[in-house]
């Protein structure tokens, strides 16, 4: 480690004295730190990486643990009151930190001073030497706690940020009766959900596992595929009233057994059998488990075993999905129902079945049914993670979007795993309440959490969803990545060569090329009337009215047969184009609509529209009110960098002065803001 400036030690000497003064505040973070340091999120993150090499997080992590050391060593406090005081409110997460820090537990710093004093007296050199770049910068105090610690700063970041990961693959039917499967993946399910209630793991999802259902491949294999270090192997069968399972928790890659357990235990005991399954496969990799998890787990779902095994075949039905199997799922959720009434899961599956056969279907038929099922789980269980998702799922069917957020933001919270609500979230910022970091942020855990279903297709929109949110944030090279790795599992993914046509702009800025793009996925299929619309803005944006005019008058023919009230926001491009091939009474009405439009417009791009609405119809006085507050706005979409400039509604203000310092500083916040979303999802270990 180099010797650090005079001005790295200050900094690091008013750092330190600022995360000692909010040292027992648990919420006290990165950015709280930014702040007391007045520098923004991503210097601070860069600076301190730089110095320490360490993330920010880490660093105060470490400072917390050292102030702990030093107060149990002088005696200031048991190991729960010590915990709060240096902002761990969690004891058994402390516990956690501080075994991982120094080796032993919290509770054993006692027994240890003596030798630990021993030690440092006859090998001080040796035992500081590794932390040189923290001795230079505090005081007498401090350097006695750092005396203490016996690991090195790498040892303890690679501890800090070492990832318990793990799938559940499909369990194995060893009974000869085919018909106990759906009891067999049952019992994998559960085990599932109880592991994705924890937190301080990283559970894959089951549609992840179950392409390697009845594969060959090594368990290495599958661990490096899946990027996971755990997996869960299980097999078992129904004998009369008993269950037999046998459980084994490999190494992923070492392919080594860690531990197997066979369970014998009556049908009547299966809540406990799925409870133990999970604590044990916990208690073995070391996760925390909170009591506020631990009580989610243990929560029995009914007490009703002939209605949980009618729910079970619903289950299954319901994850295999397709039409059919969907409205049949739901007449086993009602069985389960007519036997325990309070049956909240039961409630809730029922009105996920709806919502999935209804989701692409333009009337929604069971959209009041699903409203009815999702009530019902509320009521019998409002910290149910599926009841949250299924009443998410009726505001989400119901287009009324502000009202399903707060269910999937609470849903989150009881499944922090649930790669369903994490993917209902990306959709939800992508299309609903557009923000580009919340969206990206969702897509890649996302990724973290579903390694894709045994179905190519699915696995190609998949990554797609990722791409597109990488664009549409400025990471243009990774999305290109992931664009192509869509079409390597599904070659005729015609939205990913969409996005791709766009992508190619960012790229060689060459709006001809990116329009001979779109015209060849248009030609593939006629119907696309969503390519149709972009082929007219790109030909407006080149100017080229004649061809933006052809393009936009068969997108506006095919909207009118076909009854559809879509694209709207996109009436006052169409306007100005008819306008400029003469069709001026067809153009104003087109405009209007938009103006219209712009009243119910509840997203950040409401004053950007009035920008233009008021440009083109001159009162550029106007104009600039709301394009001073579009610029006010945060996670803008790159499609504004891209395209503003190049629209010839703005021509007529682009030379006024305050219009590009405006413009100046919309671009700098959003390259500011690329960057430091890039530090933050490196942090989280997203990106």
């Amino acid at each position: 480690m180099p010797e650090l400036t005079p001005q790295e030690k200050e900094f690091l000497d008013q750092l330190i004295a600022q995360i000692r003064l909010h040292i027992a505040e648990e919420d006290f973070g990165v950015a709280e730190l930014a702040g007391e340091m007045n520098m923004s999120r991503s210097n601070l993150l860069r600076k301190v990486k730089k110095i320490t090499n360490l993330s920010v997080s880490q660093f105060i992590n470490q400072l917390r643990l050292e102030r702990a050391m030093e107060l149990l060593r002088n005696g200031s406090g048991n190991v729960s009151e010590v915990s709060h005081q240096v902002g761990f409110n969690s004891p058994s997460y402390f516990i956690k930190c501080f075994r991982e820090f120094y080796g032993y537990p919290p509770g054993e710093v006692g027994k240890r001073t003596e030798s630990v004093m021993e030690e440092d007296s006859v090998q001080p050199v040796a035992k500081l030497s590794n932390r040189k770049w923290i001795l230079a910068s505090v005081g007498g105090v401090l350097l006695v706690v750092l005396g203490l610690i016996w690991i090195s700063r790498d040892y303890f970041a690679e501890k800090l940020t070492r990832e318990k990961s793990i799938v559940v693959l499909p369990f194995k039917n060893d009974s000869a009766d085919s018909s106990n499967v759906y009891l067999i993946n049952g019992l994998m399910e559960a085990t599932l959900n109880n592991l994705q209630k924890i937190k301080d793991l990283r559970v894959l999802s089951r549609t992840s596992a179950e392409k390697y259902r009845g594969s060959n491949k090594s368990i290495p294999e599958m661990a490096d595929e899946l990027n996971v270090n755990y997996l869960v192997e299980g097999s078992g069968q129904k004998v009369g009233d008993k269950i037999v399972l046998n459980i084994q928790l490999i190494d992923g890659t070492k392919d080594r057994h860690l531990w197997s357990k066979q369970y014998r235990r009556e049908v009547s005991d299966i809540f406990a059998l799925q409870q133990e399954i999970s604590k044990d496969i916990a208690k073995e990799i070391q996760a925390v488990i909170t009591p506020e998890e631990k009580s989610r787990i243990e929560k029995e779902p009914t007490d009703n075993l002939k209605a949980y095994d009618s729910f079970m075949k619903g289950l299954e039905l319901l994850n295999k999905g397709g039409d059919g199997n969907l409205l049949e799922s739901v007449r086993f959720f009602e069985e389960a129902i007519q036997e325990d009434n309070k049956f909240a899961l039961a409630y809730a599956c029922a009105g996920m079945a709806f919502y999935y056969y209804d989701i692409f279907r333009a009337e929604k038929v069971h959209l009041d049914q699903l409203g009815a099922y999702a009530d019902n789980a509320m009521l019998y269980d409002p910290s149910l993670g599926e009841s949250l998702i299924a009443k998410a799922m009726y505001y989400l069917l119901k287009k009324e979007y502000s009202q399903a957020l707060p269910f999937l933001e609470k849903g989150l919270e009881y499944r922090p795993n649930s790669s369903l609500i994490i993917g209902l979230l990306a959709d939800f910022y992508a299309n609903h309440l557009p923000d580009t970091e919340k969206y990206l942020e969702y897509a890649l855990k996302g990724v973290q959490l579903d390694a894709g279903s045994s179905d190519s297709v699915a696995t190609s929109y998949f990554y797609l969803r990722l791409g597109n949110a990488l664009i549409q944030t400025g990471f243009v090279e990774e999305s290109s990545h992931y664009i192509d790795k869509s079409l390597d599992y599904f070659s005729g993914n015609l939205y990913s060569r969409y996005v791709k046509a766009f992508i190619s702009y960012a790229q060689d800025s060459d709006l001809g090329h990116t329009r001979q793009l779109l015209k060849i996925e248009f030609d593939k299929d006629t119907s696309r009337f969503d390519i149709l619309q972009d082929l007219g803005k790109v030909s407006y944006y080149l100017r080229d009215y004649d061809s933006a005019y052809y393009y936009y008058e068969r997108f506006n023919r095919f909207r009118e047969q076909n009854n559809l009230n879509v694209y709207v926001h996109e009436n006052m491009l169409i306007g100005v184009v008819y306008e400029q091939v003469g069709k001026m009474g067809e153009g104003r009405k087109f405009i209007e609509s938009y103006r219209d439009y712009l009243d119910r417009d509840q997203t950040i791009y409401k004053n950007l529209g009035l920008t233009m609405y008021y440009a083109h119809e001159g009162d550029f006085k106007k104009a600039l009110e709301h394009f001073r507050l579009f610029g006010k706005e945060d996670n803008i979409q790159y499609w504004i960098i891209l395209f503003l400039n190049k629209d010839p509604m703005a021509d007529k203000l682009k030379n006024h002065p305050e219009f590009k310092e405006i413009w100046e500083g919309v671009e700098e916040k959003f390259w500011r803001h690329n960057t430091e979303t890039r530090a933050r999802l490196e942090e989280q270990g997203l990106m």
